[in-house]
């Protein structure tokens, strides 16, 4: 048995963890966690459909046949995914059977200012028993924009791929690059880099949990988290000039080093948030009837998020005590101490409990990385070299994956995975048996990303 056909019965029999499935001209490429072992193997295209054995592998696969032909044999569902025909109905979603049933089209136009998806809910009366999702909407070509960028372009593309999540994919991207060029980063820009990323998971997390809560008609939950994330995204600013630190994180280090009055305003900051969101939480939790929306509500199974290897919050309200900061780990997280939160309810509460522990977690990490800053440089050169890099990089929503082969000072190819690849699917599982009204609650909880799945 070739190494390619082992994994792929080790991804089968629930011994190795999918992160990842993606094509370039003729050969494709697979990443699975073995233990803390990050495993890459290529392939040469024909080759036996991975997803006939792993059904978490069809999205991606489908996603390799439309960006670069590659067609493996026995490829359960066939359709495209991310590249559109002319029209919307080309696409043919799953046939419905069943007496009384009907169904209801929604989006690919939404009634908020968010991103384009289309969800078709199959009903009985107002239960649902089956969601069909249809992506690609926002497809923008970014492979093929990296392929030949120069390092430095192809950084700020990589940091823009899902905006929120800007700091996760920069460093993503940029531990692949100095993992191919053999580069060493400064102390001070390894720390850096840690503290940028705590900072974007507390403003996600406080959005996040106020959201889910506005979409159970709690609105005062929303404008108070609202209010608290507006003052995270202002001192980040402070920090280095951008709200969402865009570009702040680089091959390399750092673009520009913390301002000295930074570490006292940030420290502010810390336990300011720790004391008012303590209070919010309270009110959360004492909230009768936003528990009676949350709890019980949109459910996934604990079995479901490990075959998929569901990352993120979304993986750890279902029991999935997984972390890329501590397996497969990278610096400086080795030499910090922090909680890894997990439920087992796998409801839309779990997962905002799951946000809730991680913001406190966070909080104490930015203070003790404060703390510990070293002196010191923020950036080295980047050599010119030829290789290749991968990398597992935790988000706030889950891990990111990202693989990057290099020519001299430009980008042969890459690759970067969202998270949400692995979440999506299961909020198709997650909503049945809701009523269509919960929908966008579970939808909330989970916010997946449109433009990091997409490409």
């Amino acid at each position: 048995m070739t190494g390619w056909d082992a994994a792929v019965q080790r991804l089968a029999d629930g011994q190795a963890t999918l992160l990842g499935l993606w094509g370039e001209p003729g050969v494709v490429h697979l990443a699975a966690l073995e233990g803390d072992a990050l495993v890459h193997l290529t392939r040469a295209s024909p080759y036996p459909a991975v997803s006939a054995r792993h059904p978490p592998a069809l999205r991606p696969e489908r996603a390799a046949r439309d960006l670069y032909g590659l067609d493996p044999e026995g490829l359960p569902d066939p359709r495209p995914w991310l590249i559109h025909g002319e029209t919307p109905t080309a696409y043919k979603f799953l046939p419905v059977e069943g007496e009384g049933l009907h169904q209801i089209p929604v989006g690919p136009v939404h009634a908020g200012i968010i991103e384009p998806g289309h969800f078709r809910f199959t009903c009985d009366g107002e239960t649902v028993v089956r969601l069909e999702q249809r992506l690609g909407y926002t497809h923008k070509g970014i492979e093929a924009l990296l392929a030949g960028a120069p390092i430095d372009r192809a950084a700020r593309l990589a940091g823009r791929i899902s905006g929120d999540s800007t700091v996760a994919y920069a460093l993503a991207f940029a531990l692949a690059v100095e993992r191919a060029g053999g580069v060493s980063v400064p102390p001070r820009a390894v720390w850096l880099r840690a503290l940028a990323a705590e900072l974007e998971r507390v403003a996600n997390h406080l959005g996040d949990v106020g959201a889910v809560c506005n979409d159970a008609a709690f609105a005062l939950m929303h404008v108070h988290c609202a209010a608290l994330r507006e003052e995270v995204l202002r001192e980040a600013a402070s920090c280095c000039g951008h709200r969402l630190m865009m570009d702040w994180v680089v091959p390399g280090g750092m673009a520009a080093d913390l301002p000295a009055a930074a570490p006292a305003r940030l420290l502010r900051l810390t336990a300011e948030l720790e004391r008012r969101f303590r209070r919010l939480v309270r009110l959360y939790d004492g909230t009768v009837s936003l528990q009676d929306r949350t709890v019980g509500t949109g459910t996934v199974a604990p079995a479901l998020a490990a075959r998929f290897g569901a990352g993120g919050f979304v993986g750890r309200a279902s029991g999935r005590a997984f972390d890329a900061r501590r397996s497969p780990g990278y610096a400086p997280y080795d030499a910090l101490g922090f909680a890894v939160p997990t439920r087992a309810e796998g409801d839309v509460n779990a997962r905002v409990w799951i946000r809730i522990e991680e913001i406190f977690a966070s909080l104490g990490l930015i203070a003790d990385i404060l703390d510990r800053l070293p002196d010191g440089p923020v950036r080295s050169p980047l050599p010119a070299a030829a290789g290749e890099g991968i990398a597992l990089v935790e988000g706030f929503r889950g891990d990111i994956l990202a693989w990057v082969r290099l020519d001299g000072t430009a980008v042969a190819r890459a690759h970067l995975r969202d998270p949400s690849w692995f979440q999506w699917p299961l909020l198709e599982a997650a909503i049945e048996g809701n009523i269509v009204a919960d929908f966008p609650l579970c939808n909330k909880s989970f916010n997946c990303s449109y433009s990091g799945h997409d490409l």
